[in-house]
């Protein structure tokens, strides 16, 4: 991850940019176009809630994977 200079919390980006037309994801960091376009702008509290909802992403794919509840 990329940390960019002067913030405390580090950039999701995994460098895999190719948007999921079926989600409306990034397949390589989970973000929105919305989130992506932003990111530079956000202030670390923002940041950090795009890493929660990246989190909240991560567990609904991986439970809708798995088929568990």
């Amino acid at each position: 991850m990329v940390k960019p200079v002067g913030s405390a919390v580090p950039s999701p980006c995994v460098s895999v940019c190719r948007m999921d037309d079926a989600t409306g994801l990034c397949v390589g960091c989970l973000r929105t176009l919305d989130e992506i376009a932003v990111w530079g702008m956000l202030d670390d509290e923002a940041r950090r809630d795009v890493w929660v909802a990246i989190d909240a992403r991560r567990k609904a794919a991986a439970t809708a994977r798995t088929g568990e509840r």
